[in-house]
Parts: C-alpha cells; sequence; structure tokens
C-alpha cells in the first residue's frame, strides 16, 4: 500500500473523508463501494462499521460486507443478518476474500453467507488471481473454482473481482458461460499516477507490465464477447482512481463505456 494511504487508515476518518472526495471527483465518480474489514467485533460482523461512519461525510459511498467462511456459528450468522437489515441500504455486495483466506469458493463455509446473499439480493464479490500477500494462497483463488459455485448457486450474482489475473482466459470462460458470473477489471495494475501516465503517454501500450499482461487481458476481454458482462474497479489505494480509470478507459472501446462505467453497475448492485 502507498505510504501516504497507509497514514490514511490510520489516522482520524476526516482525513480518509476528504481524500475519498478528491479522489471520487478526479475519477468522476458517483458511487464507490468499500470493501469489509476482516475480523470484525462482533456488533460489527461485515467488517462495515468504518464504511459506514465514512458514508455519513462521503456522498456516494457504499459498503461490501465480509464473507468469512472462519465464522459460521449460528451466532455469527444471527449477526450478520442482523446487521444487513439494519444497514441494507448502504450494503451492495459480498466479499469473499479467496486466497488471502485458505478456503476454495466451493467451501461448505461459504454456503450459509451464498444464502444469505440469495435472500437479500446481494451479489457476492469474489477476489480472483494473483494475491497481493506472501502468506496468501493463490490456489484458492484460481477463477476455475467458481464455476462449480456458479452452477450450484444459480440464483446468487458473482462478480469476478480483478478477471482473476493472470488466468483471464480461464476467468473469461467461467463469465462466457455462467449467465450469474461478471467480472470487475479493478486491480489489473498497481502503481502510482507516474507509472500509468507512462504507460498512457506511450505510442501505444506496451503489451506487458508488471503483474499484466494486456494483449491477454483483450483477448479474455473478446472471449466473453458481451461489454454487459465487465464492471469498473480501482482496487484503491493501489492506484489512483483517476489515473487508473484513464487507463481502462484506454483498453474499452468508447462505444461501450457507458456500459462498463455505469449501467452494468446500476443493474448489477441495484443502483
Amino acid at each position: 500500500m502507498p505510504e501516504d494511504a497507509e497514514k490514511l487508515y490510520k489516522g482520524p476518518l476526516s482525513g480518509m473523508a476528504d481524500r475519498l472526495k478528491v479522489e471520487m471527483d478526479q475519477a468522476k465518480l458517483k458511487f464507490a463501494f468499500g470493501m469489509g474489514s476482516l475480523g470484525g467485533l462482533k456488533e460489527d460482523p461485515l467488517g462495515i462499521a468504518r464504511t459506514l461512519e465514512l458514508t455519513k461525510s462521503v456522498s456516494g459511498l457504499k459498503a461490501i460486507g465480509v464473507a468469512d467462511p472462519r465464522r459460521t456459528e449460528p451466532e455469527h450468522l444471527r449477526a450478520v443478518e442482523a446487521q444487513i437489515e439494519r444497514h441494507r441500504e448502504k450494503l451492495v455486495a459480498f466479499k469473499a476474500y479467496l486466497g488471502y483466506l485458505h478456503f476454495g469458493p466451493e467451501d461448505p463455509n461459504y454456503v450459509p453467507y451464498y444464502r444469505l446473499a440469495a435472500k437479500y439480493h446481494l451479489p457476492v464479490i469474489v477476489h480472483t488471481g494473483d494475491n497481493w500477500s506472501t502468506t496468501a494462497k493463490v490456489k484458492y483463488a484460481h477463477p476455475l473454482r467458481m464455476d462449480e459455485v456458479a452452477v450450484d448457486h444459480p440464483e446468487v450474482r458473482f462478480v469476478l473481482a480483478h478477471f482473476g489475473n493472470p488466468w483471464l482466459i480461464d476467468a473469461a470462460e467461467v463469465v462466457f458461460k455462467n449467465p450469474n458470473v461478471w467480472a470487475d477489471l479493478s486491480g489489473l495494475f498497481v502503481g502510482g499516477d507516474k507509472e500509468i501516465q507512462d504507460l498512457l503517454d506511450a505510442a501505444k501500450i506496451p503489451d506487458s507490465a508488471p503483474g499484466l499482461v494486456v494483449s491477454d487481458l483483450k483477448k479474455a476481454i473478446g472471449y466473453v464477447g458481451d461489454y454487459k458482462k465487465f464492471l469498473y474497479g480501482s482496487d484503491w489505494p493501489l492506484a489512483p482512481m483517476g489515473s487508473y480509470r484513464r487507463l481502462i478507459e484506454s483498453l474499452i472501446p468508447k462505444e461501450h463505456h457507458q456500459e462498463v462505467f455505469r449501467t452494468n453497475a446500476e443493474h448489477l448492485f441495484n443502483i
């Protein structure tokens, strides 16, 4: 995480709120979704308390709650459902931290969360692909594991965060095959404004950059063949919202910007 962003996380919420407003303005964002934190307290089982506090001063900010397969005891699940009902208007999805937690998405411990997702019409965003941690195990985050889950839970809408990078073609097959699976384009490149601008200033975006093969990404998007199945995301603070948006804009045909940057999310998250 960038040093200045790490300071924000450790500092007062007012500083985080001010920074979010600037980032959202630079990226022309009306809505932003804050991922929940693992290890939420008893009264905050979804790990969304900090985000909910920020929503009071950051217009358009919504929360995503953690689906934690380590916590499936009845008391915890009752607390999760109670928190959903208290904050349903500000809660837009669940998040499964595949790889960071050593459970595959098909693990029975995720099933109670899939049932809650179906009951409350909440999409489930799952981390897929490379993990930003040396203690994570990427085998749990391989996108092909999501095919079984999508088939077994057709009533749940799933989003493959990071489009399974670097297994982009595998992720594309899961999105192409399953009508209840989408992909977001967040976190495909990690870097600051200068690194992203250097890519954009080149006569042609290089085929490969650290962590991303651009030709593989374009092939995978083409394989799916439907821009209604893709969503913009930033994975801030691993990249600035504004410059990362410009990078994704450069990779998506202009005639599909409205879908990828707006209408697909409005439909999927009922905004």
